[in-house]
């Protein structure tokens, strides 16, 4: 018998230029259980994906259950959030406002006293200077004076 268009498609398998029909035509003569001697050595090439076929199909439970998985609805949990979670983030920004700011008085406060301390008993009528808010009064004179003056002012009209 001549195998001579089989020889020439192996061939052609060899280079990369057959057809897919082609390829068919080669799985069908090397799947037939009469194979020349010559050609036998490329019979398990050509049926090897015959038979690793048959062997690794999946049951037909396996596809049954993946399917049972896939087109269940996931269930979706709704998360309440409060009003406190919600203004977390601002409280904390808020927390760090406060630290920079209560750590830049607090580096101030070594530059504002350049002065030594003071003694009470030596200097009750001594005006310090600093960042009192009584240093800021506009009233200069005696309130007693002012007591006074303002009776003799109302005598005065009478």
């Amino acid at each position: 018998m001549d195998y001579k268009y089989i020889t020439q498609l192996l061939e052609r398998y060899w280079q990369c230029q057959t057809t897919l029909e082609e390829e068919q035509i080669l799985r069908a003569f090397f799947s037939q259980k009469d194979v020349p001697a010559s050609l036998l050595p490329y019979k398990d090439l050509f049926c090897y994906e015959a038979a690793s076929a048959a062997e690794d199909v999946l049951g037909e439970e396996f596809d049954e259950r993946i399917l049972s998985i896939i087109e269940e609805p996931a269930p979706v949990k709704a998360h309440s959030i409060t009003l406190a979670q919600r203004f977390m983030p601002l409280f904390k920004a808020a927390a760090i406002v406060a630290i920079i700011l209560t750590l830049g008085n607090a580096a101030q406060v070594p530059f504002r006293q350049q002065q030594e301390p003071i003694n009470m008993a030596e200097d009750v009528n001594n005006v310090q200077k600093g960042t009192s808010v009584a240093m800021r009064d506009s009233i200069v004179g005696d309130s007693a004076k002012a007591k006074t003056m303002a009776d003799e002012a109302v005598q005065l009209i009478k």
